[in-house]
This record gives structure tokens, C-alpha cells and sequence, in this order.
């Protein structure tokens, strides 16, 4: 490979942040949010047209009408206009208008006991390997100490097997095991026949077999011939709710369908067995684990599901060089292939974020906070005040946060850029401390968190945030619908262990 390959050991403590969020925000990441809210525009000012008209008119009595008559029966041109523009107004709001989107339930995989890898069982299988210098089993060590995860994660059997086999065929076995777990999990939740499903996405970035994990599905479950499947790849940690987004815009144009949505990562083929540190980081990181969602866009499906999807926002930077380059899969100096983490990834993702919460803004938050930013914004970028930015309080505009689970540093700066509590971010460290790094199905882990402890009440509203290679960073933002009782989340992972939790977890940054 031409390409250099990052240092992440010697990383200085500047690049380990992410950007100050206090700083300046470009006026276009405003301009895209204000122009995604024009774009939908037609609804906000339609509806509450159409709830008027129906008010007033639902005021008349027979005398009143009649004598509406009376006085426009000798303007017939005018009534005619008037009645076709409100037709078309009306045929055009209720063609367009977008169908809701609901989460009936959703499922994740918690592996087998036997899969548990403590600290010290890591570092003791990876010193039987004879793959890693005694220096990098250190660093390995080290950073294990310091990532947030505790000692009950899991990884593949092929993996901690010694010798370690990391062939196709348990590849195949990890991916099966994870993806028809989730997916038993959540049919005998929902008790949806799998013939009913008319929609299929299936994310997993560096497992991309022949037939694809989505027709490995399809065969395991038989699934109708007429299913719409995707099988994303490449796409990495954030591609969870890029296959959000696109069931929700395929369900715009399937009426009256169920979309079952698949998010995993594969360990077996893609442990790191060499000695470049920026790749070793990976295997201290990642973690067994997967989630199934599933979706509909039934009207009679609401009263059963637990939330509405409201908005999904997509951010994607890899039109620049040092973005498309920071998490990076490729071979180090003596042939063996693993994923590159560049010293630019705090930064890269603080940007992407800092654009994509600029786009959400406007949709999600209350007009005093957006009055608030844009007049500050305004005066700064403007007026040319020496004033402070203003940072608006997410927390006014939603009661759950699911930050990705992707290591600890990118949780503290969140934390602190976004000024989130303790409590705001207990399901993303506890997530993180009890299954590590999931990849995309680490913010349904937090989600089933919050379900567990019994916070999710009716009406609140939920904001998942995921970062992934390219470089990407998405939002989803969710309504519950009903209250979740955890009695009835038997096959929550969290249930049998809640109590224990939250534990102290110290902050500490990850490398």
C-alpha cells in the first residue's frame, strides 16, 4: 500500500479531542438545516390550514351554508376556483404526505456465557498466539485498562480459541449466530409471520460473504420471493441508521409493509494479528453483538409499537481526503490486512458531528434556543460582535441520548461539548462497560438500557447519534408512544443484571 499509515500511539493530547464546539459554526451547516426545514415546509403550513378550514366549517348550520350560497351563487367562477384550488391543495397534502413510521420492538443478541473474555484472558490468548510482541501485549493492556470496557464482554469462539481459527466457515457461524438470535428475539416479541416481511436491510461493514448476510436471512427465515433486500457493507459503526433511513424511505413507497432491519459487525475475519499500533486499537474496541429492528408503516400498528420514527438526518464527509482516510482498512508492512485508526479521527468526528447537530437543530428544537443560536450567530459572523456562541440545550429538546458506543474518549467530549449529565450518558458508558464497542448495534444496546431501568415514558423523545467510516456521523430521533414496562422486556439483555448497574467507571480517554 502507497498510503502512510497513522501513528495512533503517539497521538498529542490536542488531537484527542474533539473540536471545542464553542467555536465558530459555519453559517452554511444553519443554511442546511433552515433549508431542510423549508423543504417540508408544505406539511407545517398545510396542516394547520386544513384543521382550520375543517374547524370553521364543522361551525355552520344548514342556514349558515344556505345563505354562503345565496351570496356566492352569482360569483360561480369564484366558487369554482376556490373549490378546485382546495381540491388540488388537499390531493397534493395527502398524495405527498409522508407515512409514519413506526418501531414495533426490537431485539439484541446476547451471546452464550462461554464467550465472556475478561482483560486477562485477552491479553493471556493473544500472548498463545505469538503474533504480538511482549511491547504491543503491553499496549494492548493498557489500553484495555483505560477504554471503558469491563470484563464481561464477548468475543467469537474462533477467536478465543487457541489456536485461533479465523476462517469463512466461523465467520459464517458468528453471523449466524448473531443475526437469527436478534432476529428469534424479536419475532416471538412481535409475533410477526417472517412471510409478512416485505422489506429486508442488513448492515455489517467488513463481512461481506457470497451469498450476501441478507439471503442468508432470507433462506434461514424463508422469506417471501417478492422481498425488497439490501445488504449495506463498508459503511461502518454509523450504518445502523443509514439502514434506518433507507426502510423508512422505502416504506414511503411500499404501503401497508413490515421492514426488518439488521445491525451487526463480524469479529472471526477481521482480528488484527500484527503489530502496527493503530490497528491493534480495533481489537481492544470491538466486541460480539448485534440488534434487530423492526418497522412498520401501518396505521394500525401504532397502538401496538413502541416508538415513531420523527426525523433522520445524515451527515457525510468524504468528499475531504483527511476524513475519508481516518478509519481505514488496509495491510501493514508485512501483509496482514487490519483497520487503520488515524490521530484526525477525534477531530473528523467532532466536525461531522458539529455539522450534523447544525442540520438537526432547526427540526428538533424549541424557537427560544433557535432564536437564541442564530442571533448570537448573527451577530458574531454579521455584526462582527465580540460576543460568545451561543451552545443551544439539546436536553430542552429531547429527554434520551444514545451516543454510539465507540470508546471512551468520544464520550467524554461529547459529554462535555454537548453539556449532557451523568444520567444523559449512563446507557452509552454502561453499553459500552458491559458489550464494548458493537459497532451499529451499540445504540440499540443503549435504548434496551434505558427500557431496562424503566425510563422510557410515553411521549419522550429520543436522539441516537452514530459516527462511522467515509467519514459519516447520522442522527435518528424517536417518540415513545406508550410507556415501556421492563416487567415485559424478558428478552431485554440487560434484565437479569440491571441492578448492577451503573458501576464507577472512571474517566479516563482511551488512548
Amino acid at each position: 500500500m502507497s498510503e502512510s499509515k497513522p501513528e495512533t500511539h503517539s497521538l498529542n493530547s490536542s488531537s484527542r479531542k474533539l473540536p471545542d464546539f464553542k467555536q465558530s459554526v459555519k453559517l452554511k451547516y444553519v443554511k442546511l438545516g433552515y433549508h431542510y426545514l423549508i423543504t417540508h415546509g408544505m406539511f407545517l403550513f398545510l396542516s394547520p390550514l386544513m384543521v382550520v378550514i375543517v374547524a370553521q366549517l364543522s361551525t355552520f348550520s344548514l342556514n349558515d351554508i344556505y345563505s354562503l350560497w345565496e351570496h356566492l351563487q352569482y360569483n360561480l367562477i369564484s366558487v369554482i376556483l376556490c373549490t378546485t384550488l382546495l381540491v388540488f391543495l388537499s390531493t397534493v397534502y395527502f398524495l405527498t404526505r409522508p407515512s409514519s413510521v413506526y418501531l414495533l420492538n426490537f431485539a439484541c443478541y446476547k451471546p452464550d456465557e462461554e464467550r465472556k473474555c475478561t482483560r486477562q484472558i485477552f491479553v493471556d490468548r493473544s500472548r498463545l498466539t505469538g503474533s504480538f510482541t511482549e511491547e504491543n501485549l503491553q499496549f494492548q493492556r493498557k489500553i484495555l485498562e483505560r477504554s471503558g470496557l469491563g470484563e464481561s464482554t464477548y468475543l467469537p469462539e474462533a477467536v478465543l480459541r487457541v489456536p485461533p481459527n479465523p476462517c469463512m466457515e466461523e465467520a459464517r457461524k458468528e453471523a449466524e449466530a448473531v443475526m437469527f438470535g436478534a432476529i428469534d428475539d424479536l419475532l416471538a416479541k412481535t409475533g410477526v409471520n417472517p412471510k409478512d416481511i416485505g422489506i429486508l436491510v442488513v448492515n455489517c461493514s467488513l463481512f461481506n460473504p457470497t451469498p450476501s448476510l441478507s439471503a442468508m436471512v432470507i433462506n434461514h427465515y424463508k422469506l417471501r420471493g417478492n422481498i425488497t433486500s439490501y445488504n449495506l457493507g463498508g459503511m461502518g459503526c454509523s450504518a445502523g441508521l443509514i439502514s434506518i433511513d433507507l426502510a423508512k424511505n422505502l416504506l414511503q413507497v411500499t404501503p401497508n409493509s413490515y421492514a426488518l432491519v439488521v445491525s451487526m459487525e463480524n469479529i472471526t475475519l477481521n482480528w488484527y494479528f500484527g503489530n502496527d499500533r493503530s490497528m491493534l486499537v480495533s481489537n481492544c474496541l470491538f466486541r460480539m453483538g448485534g440488534a434487530a429492528i423492526l418497522l412498520s408503516n401501518k396505521l394500525s400498528d401504532r397502538r401496538k409499537s413502541k416508538y415513531k420514527l420523527i426525523n433522520t438526518v445524515r451527515t457525510h464527509k468524504g468528499s475531504d481526503d483527511k476524513c475519508f482516510s481516518c478509519v481505514y482498512q488496509m495491510e501493514d508492512s508485512v501483509g496482514k490486512i487490519g483497520v487503520s485508526l488515524s490521530k484526525d479521527l477525534m477531530a473528523v468526528a467532532g466536525d461531522a458531528l458539529k455539522t450534523n447537530i447544525t442540520t438537526l437543530g432547526p427540526l428538533v428544537l424549541p424557537m427560544s434556543e433557535q432564536l437564541l443560536f442564530f442571533a448570537t450567530l448573527v451577530g458574531r459572523k454579521v455584526l462582527k460582535m465580540k460576543i460568545k456562541p451561543y451552545i443551544p440545550d439539546f436536553k430542552l429538546a429531547f429527554e434520551h441520548f444514545c451516543i454510539h458506543a465507540g470508546g471512551r474518549a468520544v464520550l467524554d467530549e461529547i459529554e462535555k461539548n454537548l453539556q449532557l449529565s451523568e444520567w444523559n450518558m449512563e446507557p452509552s458508558r454502561m453499553t459500552l462497560y458491559r458489550f464494548g464497542n458493537t459497532s451499529s448495534s451499540s445504540l440499540w444496546y443503549e435504548l434496551a438500557y434505558m427500557e431496562a431501568k424503566g425510563r422510557v415514558k410515553r411521549g419522550d423523545r429520543v436522539w441516537q447519534i452514530a459516527f462511522g467510516s467515509g467519514f459519516k456521523c447520522n442522527s435518528a430521533v424517536w417518540k415513545a408512544l406508550r410507556t415501556v414496562d421492563p416487567k415485559k422486556e424478558k428478552t431485554n439483555p440487560w434484565m437479569d443484571e440491571i441492578d448492577q448497574f451503573p458501576v464507577d467507571v472512571p474517566k479516563i480517554a482511551t488512548i
